[in-house]
């Protein structure tokens, strides 16, 4: 009943909010970080080396789009020179023949594109401009340089039907890995809920396809399928437990436990401008305040689960029930079940009325 400072594995670097894609599922915040007030080059170095020392052997570069930056190269090599395994974590839009070979004579190890859909005229009208055959000749350029290729798809109402074409076109880009994630409802996708939530029947079919096509990859080309919260009766570990084995920094500099802590608008969080890395993970009252299992009400503090899903997503919990501290309302446990249970119910019965969508379209 403890909050132990564990050893820190991973820190996501998330360079900018600016993306030239709009899509309605983003996770970022809706009030973005504006150009003027993200972390300069040299703020982001010491980010980098501060990570390194703390332990960290995986740094992924995302956004917002990444390659908005001009000196993700730079950054990139900084990583390198510190000993970190690098991610790219891209629309892929902004990557040509030259900037992938700087990426790689930086030491880029890895690159995972995102697409929409495998179908163009829905790709391009999921993300909100044209985009899809880029992203096409992109992942080409990628997999031509050697890099190994994430491919990940957010599924939601509107694609999760094309699953069998999108895992076909995955084979084709010759991905080593494809990452077919649920919609997970923060930010701009929580703004977009009634449009986006699947139904259960959807939800069914798609676990059946990706569970075949596991099977039938296995070796080739690894094949994960995140289920919708919305729809499980167990959460998710969230970042394996809060403060535990990973760190986000946002354009502003500020330090996350997961990207989308801002949720919580009771905590305030710390920056890099202002604090030592060192000092945030270890001190700091944000990453201190769900650590371990000490702060967690009932049913959690009892649960066998307790030390297996930290009593789930914190931000989830804050944003359906809007006290952060209670058990995820995505555990059949929680007091507060039966408000997701309702809401899932309420968007099955308006499905079957409705034509057509209204997304609220990310912001620029």
């Amino acid at each position: 009943m403890s909050r132990p400072v564990q050893r820190l594995y991973g820190l996501l670097a998330e360079l900018t909010h600016r993306c030239p894609l709009h899509c309605p599922y983003c996770s970022n915040p809706t009030a973005l970080t504006p150009r003027g007030s993200e972390l300069e080059t040299g703020e982001w170095k010491r980010v980098i080396e501060e990570a390194a020392e703390l332990g960290v052997l995986h740094v992924g570069f995302s956004g917002g789009e990444p390659l908005q930056r001009a000196d993700l190269t730079e950054l990139v090599a900084t990583a390198r020179q510190a000993g970190l395994y690098t991610n790219l974590i891209t629309s892929s839009l902004g990557l040509n023949d030259r900037r992938v070979e700087a990426l790689k004579q930086a030491g880029l190890d890895s690159v995972q594109i995102s697409l929409q859909s495998d179908e163009s005229t829905l790709a391009d009208r999921i993300a909100g401009t044209s985009a899809h055959l880029r992203k096409l000749d992109a992942a080409r350029l990628v997999r031509e340089a050697g890099f190994p290729l994430t491919i990940n798809v957010v599924l939601h109402r509107e694609n999760i039907e094309r699953l069998p074409h999108l895992i076909a076109l995955a084979e084709q880009l010759g991905a080593e890995r494809l990452e077919l994630a649920n919609t997970q409802y923060y930010g701009w996708a929580f703004k977009n809920r009634t449009w986006l939530l699947p139904s259960r029947t959807q939800i069914e079919e798609a676990s059946r396809v990706a569970d075949s096509a596991k099977k039938r990859l296995l070796g080739k080309m690894e094949v994960l399928f995140v289920l919708p919260d919305y729809f499980s009766q167990r959460p998710k570990p969230c970042m394996n437990g809060w403060g535990r084995r990973l760190l986000t920094v946002n354009p502003a500099g500020e330090v996350l436990p997961c990207p989308t802590a801002k949720e919580i608008g009771s905590l305030r969080f710390d920056s890099v401008r202002e604090k030592s890395l060192r000092w945030i993970w270890e001190e700091s009252d944000a990453f201190n305040r769900f650590r371990g299992t000490e702060w967690m009400p009932e049913p959690c503090r009892s649960c066998e689960f307790r030390e297996i899903d930290f009593g789930g997503c914190r931000c989830q919990a804050a944003l359906i029930t809007g006290d952060a501290s209670v058990t995820d309302p995505a555990c059949s446990f929680s007091p507060h079940r039966e408000k997701l249970t309702q809401f899932v119910e309420l968007k099955e019965r308006e499905a079957l009325q409705r034509d057509g969508n209204s997304f609220v379209f990310r912001a620029g």
